[in-house]
């Protein structure tokens, strides 16, 4: 995936999260805050896709040879 569609979907994730965000009992609370926990979890992902992009560029590599990590070392990134 290139910038522009990291960028997309981190749009497509946060509108998401604010349609969420704005109901008010409409649904059940579990099912929100379980769909809110895995919003949050996929925005770091595509966050730090990003910043892996940015930081091969600024260096001289390949975008390209960025991947996608996995939730838990995300996660697990002290903040």
């Amino acid at each position: 995936m290139n910038d522009e569609g990291i960028q997309n979907k981190i749009e497509q994730l946060v509108q998401e999260e604010h349609s969420l965000l704005q109901l008010d009992g409409q649904s059940r609370s579990a099912d929100k805050h379980e769909r809110l926990t895995a919003i949050e979890v996929e925005l770091d992902r595509c966050w730090d896709l990003l910043r892996q992009r940015r930081a091969r560029r600024e260096f001289e590599e390949n975008p390209d040879d960025a991947s996608v990590r996995d939730a838990g070392t995300v996660e697990g990134y002290l903040q």
